[in-house]
């Protein structure tokens, strides 16, 4: 009977000696369980939040072993390296920023691992099985357990490919700005050149230099508002909207969308802006009734494409040849060339002057 009361009390923690009752010093099974189950769902919940996040996560042993990693790291590494055996980082390649090869054993989570210290700074470039390579930094961080010995290690790589992307498209913008300033520049220099040998009063040069810097100005506007490339359409029109009446018969435009680059926007600009000037002086513009017309189209000469343009002024005044060739004569006839490979044709003809430029085009889709 002792010994059926003594197993049954046992069975609670308690045990029965000489009368006397104590507590057992072996922590209830019911307890360990409970205990397990919590360390299993905190697990479930920290792999859940790991494996939701954005940023590539992985740990590994002290070793250096892979212990987890997250589906974004697998995206990153191109590849699901084996848990337990790939040290250091699940990388098929790694690469330092300069393009030279870095080895595992020296990426920032073996220095981590093996200083025993966070590694903060570095940057570095894996590369996947199928060649592509990302840019990303890196942030291991040792981990310890409560009596201070290292236990493993845990890592962030942060992609920066977007960034990068960014950071050479910046740059290529600002080449291009600095060459498209160069280019301002001495395009300056020649109209002030051309404009003072030809001017025979200081307002006749003002005037004439106001309007060239105008059209220049106004170029330049179109370019920084589309980035790259400017509308033959637009570029004409702007040129000419002063001396649109609104009733389309004053100025008529007609063609196709057609895209111009930075070089060609420039040139076709002051060709336009001398065009105009000469029609507002002497020609169609200069009379009420006056009528300018600009048609342009896209041909193909052989596997190229070609921009022609066909000025046509009528109901002006009679039309003759000047006497000397002033500087928006000599843009048509030696710049548009010179600059631009351009075909150019001017004819005085009575009924108003007639011009035709025939401009080669880059390849459809190139710069």
């Amino acid at each position: 009977m002792a010994q059926r009361v003594e197993t049954a009390v046992g069975q609670t923690g308690l045990r029965e000696t000489g009368g006397e009752r104590r507590s057992n010093t072996v922590v209830p099974i019911v307890d360990t369980l409970r205990a397990q189950a919590l360390q299993r769902e905190r697990e479930q919940h920290w792999g859940a939040l790991l494996d939701a996040m954005p940023a590539a996560v992985y740990t590994t042993d002290a070793a250096g072993r892979l212990t987890y990693y997250n589906d974004a790291a697998a995206e990153l590494w191109g590849h699901r390296p084996a848990l337990g055996s790939s040290e250091w980082c699940g990388s098929w390649k790694l690469y330092w920023p300069d393009g030279t090869p870095l080895a595992h054993e020296d990426c920032p989570m073996a220095i981590a691992l093996k200083e025993k210290r966070p590694v903060r700074g570095m940057e570095a470039a894996c590369e996947r099985p199928d060649g592509t390579r990302a840019p990303f930094i890196p942030y291991p961080t040792p981990l310890f357990d409560d009596a201070g010995n290292l236990i493993g290690a845990v890592n962030m790589l942060v992609d920066i490919s977007e960034r990068r992307r960014a950071e050479a498209q910046q740059d290529l913008l600002i080449r291009e700005l600095h060459h498209r300033v160069k280019n301002t520049l001495a395009t300056v220099l020649a109209i002030m050149g051309s404009t003072a040998r030809y001017a025979e009063t200081i307002d006749e040069f003002k005037n004439a230099l106001t309007g060239r810097i105008g059209a220049l100005a106004r170029t330049h506007l179109l370019l920084a508002d589309e980035i790259r490339s400017v509308d033959v359409g637009e570029l004409l029109r702007k040129e000419l909207e002063a001396f649109d009446d609104g009733t389309g018969r004053r100025v008529v435009l007609s063609g196709p969308p057609v895209q111009v680059n930075a070089q060609l926007a420039v040139s076709l600009g002051m060709a336009a802006h001398e065009l105009t000037t000469n029609a507002a002086k002497y020609g169609s513009l200069s009379v009420y009734g006056g009528k300018v017309e600009v048609t342009w189209t896209v041909v193909i000469e052989a596997a190229r494409r070609v921009l022609s343009i066909h000025w046509v002024e009528s109901g002006g005044p009679p039309v003759t040849e000047p006497p000397r060739k002033g500087f928006g004569m000599r843009i048509l006839e030696l710049v548009l060339p010179g600059q631009i490979q351009a075909k150019t044709s001017i004819e005085f003809a009575p009924e108003g002057v007639r011009a035709h430029f025939e401009v080669p085009l880059p390849a459809e889709g190139g710069a």
